[in-house]
């Protein structure tokens, strides 16, 4: 029989434990030296019985651990591994120990914690159950705005970040044909092919190669398409402008099928679009520093 061990980091939030460390916690008798272990109330919770030992004796446990699944619920502890090691070299017929992590500590392992977490709010959480990806798209476009507004601030950008990371979890929970796996292979996918300078045997001298490059794969990605398909049309009027043109100019599209579109302001607002564009300007960010420059002024007029 195996002495397991489960580890848990103290970045990981108290109920949130890895599947495997769910499965091995309700495989056997459960034994913990903290009686305030902060994953106690959440074990309580789903039923497993976890007896705090106040005076660790590692060759007793290891003992148990020859008839019997012995698992510990560990703390920070570093030195238990190595006791509980020289415990089991004492005997002739030592158990097996295994170690199984209660969270995950490898770059982009807290992933797998929201993964976890979006599916018990799923499960049990009535306002989760009912959401659809129609609900779910308004709280998208506000927090791509809010993470838009942090980096101009130069605060609370991860707090942000976090608030997009979810809607992708979410909307990934809630679809029925694919999940966040299949959500990271098409990224992971789409970004080895469009860095064969990376990933292939492409040399490239500067980020405008890179860029170059990045332009023609799209392009032969798109062969066969309708020349503006994949353009969000519900996107505001003047980034939806910029992208418009820039895709047709891509497509070698007449320069004058940009002349004399709408009328009146409209026409002057498409102009504008396309001459900002010609002067390698994002007319959106232009308008948008405008925008910010403007409120400051009437906040300094108004504290005045």
């Amino acid at each position: 029989m195996p002495l397991v061990v489960v580890t848990t980091s103290p970045r990981v939030a108290p109920g949130v434990l890895s599947h495997q460390a769910w499965r091995t916690l309700s495989s056997g008798r459960v034994l913990t030296a903290s009686a305030d272990h902060p994953q106690l109330p959440y074990l309580a919770e789903a039923g497993i019985e976890v007896e705090v030992v106040t005076a660790t004796d590692h060759a007793a446990l290891v003992r148990q651990a020859v008839d019997d699944t012995v698992v510990w619920l560990a703390t920070e502890d570093e030195g238990f591994m190595r006791a509980v090691g020289h415990a089991a070299l004492a005997l002739d017929d030592p158990p097996v120990i295994e170690v199984v992590p209660g969270s995950y500590d490898l770059p982009g392992a807290r992933v797998l914690d929201l993964v976890a977490v979006m599916d018990r709010l799923r499960t049990e959480c009535p306002w989760d159950r009912k959401q659809t990806h129609a609900s779910l798209v308004p709280y998208l476009i506000e927090e791509a705005y809010e993470v838009q507004h942090a980096v101009e601030q130069g605060t609370g950008l991860r707090e942000e970040l976090g608030d997009v990371l979810l809607q992708v979890a979410f909307h990934s929970r809630v679809a029925d044909d694919f999940d966040i796996d299949d959500v990271a292979d098409v990224i992971v996918g789409k970004l080895v092919r469009r860095h064969p300078h990376v990933f292939g045997d492409v040399s490239v001298e500067s980020a405008d190669e890179v860029n170059t490059n990045w332009e023609a794969i799209k392009a032969t990605e798109r062969a066969g398409k309708d020349l503006f398909d994949g353009v969000p049309m519900g996107q505001p009027a003047l980034s939806l402008v910029a992208q418009l043109i820039r895709r047709a100019e891509a497509a070698g599209a007449p320069e004058g099928l940009a002349h004399a579109v709408g009328q009146g302001v409209a026409r002057e607002l498409f102009d504008l679009v396309r001459r900002a564009q010609e002067a390698g300007l994002d007319p959106e960010a232009e308008l948008r520093g405008a925008a910010l420059a403007y409120r400051a002024r009437v906040e300094a007029w108004e504290s005045r």
